[in-house]
C-alpha cells in the first residue's frame, strides 16, 4: 500500500512566505529606482543603473521586473491602491467633512514622500505603454471622483464655501502631487510636518469666510 502524503497545508504557507519575500524585494528595488530617478531623471535611468543601486546583477533585477516600464507600473499601482484605501476609509468614517478631507490630503502627501522620498515616478503616467496606462488612469480617476465626492459633501453640509467641486479637487490634488517635485529628504521639515501643514492649509481654504 502506498501512503500518499498531504503537503497542501505546508505548501500554502510556504507560497505566502515566498510572495511576501518577493514583494519586499520588489519594494527594495522600487526604492533604489526612486533614488536613481531623483539623481539622473527618469529618461536617463536604465535597468543597469537601477541594478547597481539595488546591489543586484542585471540578471537578478530582470527576475523581479521585466523592464523599467514594469517598475513604473508597480510604483503607480501601489501608490493608487494606498490612496484609494485612504479615501475609502474617510468616505465611510464619521466626523466632519473637513476632518476627513484633511486626513485624505495628509495621507496623499505621506504616500508621495514617505516610501519613495518624493520621486516623481508616481506621476509619470504618460510614459507608460498604452496597455499599462489604461488601468492606472482608471484607478486615478476613481480616486479623484472619491475626493470630489468628499468636497461636494462638505459643500452640501455647509462646511465648505459654495464652489465647483471638480475645480477645487483638481487644484488640491495638483498641490499635493507637486510636493514630489520640490521635496528634499535632507530638508528642514519632516514628511509628517509637511503632510499636516499642507493638508491643513488646503482644507482651511475651503471654509467659508465669516
Amino acid at each position: 500500500m502506498v501512503q500518499v502524503l498531504n503537503h497542501s497545508s505546508n505548501e500554502a504557507p510556504l507560497s505566502e512566505r515566498m510572495q511576501r519575500k518577493n514583494e519586499a524585494r520588489r519594494l527594495d528595488i522600487l526604492r533604489a529606482a526612486a533614488r536613481v530617478f531623483r539623481r539622473l531623471g527618469l529618461s536617463a535611468t536604465g535597468m543597469r543603473e537601477i541594478a547597481e543601486e539595488a546591489d543586484l546583477s542585471p540578471g537578478n533585477l530582470y527576475y523581479y521586473f521585466s523592464g523599467k516600464d514594469e517598475i513604473l507600473l508597480f510604483c503607480q499601482e501601489r501608490t493608487l491602491v494606498r490612496l484609494l484605501a485612504s479615501v475609502e476609509e474617510a468616505r465611510t468614517a464619521s466626523g466632519s467633512c473637513s476632518g476627513r478631507l484633511r486626513a485624505v490630503m495628509s495621507a496623499h502627501v505621506r504616500c508621495m514622500l514617505d516610501e519613495l522620498e518624493g520621486a516623481t515616478a508616481h506621476l509619470e503616467v504618460e510614459v507608460l505603454p498604452e496597455a499599462m496606462r489604461k488601468g492606472v488612469i482608471q484607478k486615478r480617476d476613481a480616486y479623484e471622483r472619491a475626493v470630489r465626492g468628499l468636497v461636494a459633501e462638505g459643500i452640501e453640509r455647509g462646511e465648505f464655501a459654495r464652489t465647483d467641486p471638480a475645480l477645487v479637487t483638481r487644484a488640491m490634488l495638483g498641490a499635493v502631487n507637486w510636493t514630489a517635485r520640490w521635496y528634499r529628504p535632507e530638508g528642514p521639515r519632516s514628511v509628517a510636518e509637511i503632510a499636516d501643514s499642507l493638508s491643513d492649509y488646503l482644507v482651511r481654504g475651503l471654509v467659508p469666510t465669516k
